[in-house]
């Protein structure tokens, strides 16, 4: 029996669905050479392969331009893969790329073991200090990339000096706006070239997708990126897309949640014996207290981080004494998650390097979620008391 294929439009209707349709198809069939020639020409507006991009990737992207105050933004596989885009869209063999000394661990190691393997010199710098970032600017340096507040130990950048020495050497600033969110900061609007984003984290919200997205002001460099993303497949699943775009809906009311009880939080632990230290960005205790007040109001986020005594054997007990809260390497979750840098996200430093952030064998992150304040407390609390016998 032969059999033909034949594919057929979806259903018209004269109403409109309120969610978002999920498009899985990779493949989109054109009427011919010239209608093909017009999409990739940028004539007329359409798909010809997922990889190029898809209908919930655009829509997620979109919403998230608009969060971010720009335009023609991409989702990626993952944030990392966002990142990625941005520095190898942009950076060639012989530039140099300046970066922040507390990024994020595979940033760090993207900057200290990929990129010179590739001929794109490297180093590091405080970002909280832009009179060290000046230093450290070279000749061929091209690019800068920071986070606003760093990962895990909180410290906020001195963004406007740093946007400032990128306007006067001509030099592309890129911000990793993943911790402190276009609800906190637009970094378009302190200097910003290039903004990225792992979605994964508090704008999808609910530990069920892995994207990232990545925009530039420019939209020559924009197109570099872009280009760059579609060349190495970094396609984002239209499955975890279409989750994400739900997940933004409820991200303002998430955030505002999570970031008040943050505060709350900070406070209680603050009064702990058991605990050596609390990091929040908006205590008077800070070291960058003044300057975070000064670029995100009163908005100082869902992330706190603290230390206890007791090392190794400390944090072990204390995550053993606090079953209600998941302890695991994330962070924006819709429920609070603990995790410890030392055995995730800075394993691969070295314990001076480690050590020289701040980070010790008994230094916690709380990312933060949306359940009851005083539960949290609660748990928390008594969870630090057993483990430190405070």
């Amino acid at each position: 029996m032969k059999t033909l294929v034949r594919r057929h439009p979806f259903p018209r209707s004269s109403s409109m669905p309120l969610g978002s349709a999920i498009q899985p198809s990779v493949a989109y069939a054109s009427e011919s050479p010239d209608a093909l020639d017009a999409q990739y020409e940028g004539r007329a507006s359409g798909y010809t392969y997922a990889r190029e991009g898809h209908p919930n990737a655009d829509l997620l992207a979109a919403r998230i331009d608009w969060l971010e105050g720009v335009e023609g933004g991409i989702v990626t596989g993952s944030g990392m893969a966002a990142v990625t885009a941005a520095l190898l869209g942009l950076l060639k063999a012989g530039d140099h790329l300046l970066g922040g000394d507390q990024l994020y661990g595979r940033s760090l190691r993207l900057m200290n073991e990929d990129l010179p393997r590739l001929g794109i010199a490297t180093s590091l710098a405080d970002p909280t200090d832009a009179a060290a970032f000046a230093r450290a600017i070279r000749p061929e340096t091209r690019a800068v990339l920071i986070e606003v507040v760093s990962n895990p130990t909180l410290r906020v950048a001195d963004l406007e000096g740093i946007a400032a020495l990128c306007k006067a050497h001509g030099l592309i600033l890129m911000i990793d706006n993943t911790f402190t969110t276009p609800r906190a900061l637009r970094a378009v609007d302190h200097g910003a070239d290039v903004v990225i984003h792992s979605v994964t984290k508090l704008l999808a919200g609910h530990s069920d997708v892995t994207l990232g997205w990545v925009a530039a002001r420019d939209p020559e460099l924009q197109a570099a990126i872009r280009v760059f993303a579609v060349t190495t497949g970094m396609t984002a699943s239209p499955y975890d897309c279409w989750l994400a775009e739900r997940g933004l809906f409820t991200f303002e009311l998430r955030y505002d949640r999570a970031a008040q009880t943050a505060a709350h939080l900070a406070d209680v632990l603050a009064a702990e014996p058991g605990v050596a230290r609390v990091i929040y960005p908006l205590r008077p205790d800070h070291p960058d207290h003044n300057r975070a007040a000064g670029l995100l109001g009163e908005r100082g986020g869902n992330m706190l981080s603290f230390e206890i005594a007791g090392g190794r054997d400390a944090a072990n007990a204390l995550v053993r004494a606090a079953p209600e809260i998941a302890f695991a390497p994330t962070l924006g979750d819709i429920g609070t998650t603990l995790s410890h840098p030392a055995s995730s996200s800075h394993r691969g430093l070295s314990p001076e390097a480690r050590a020289a952030q701040g980070i010790s064998e008994g230094f916690f992150r709380l990312s933060v979620g949306v359940e009851d304040a005083e539960l949290l407390a609660d748990d928390l609390t008594r969870a630090i008391r057993a483990a430190t016998g405070s």
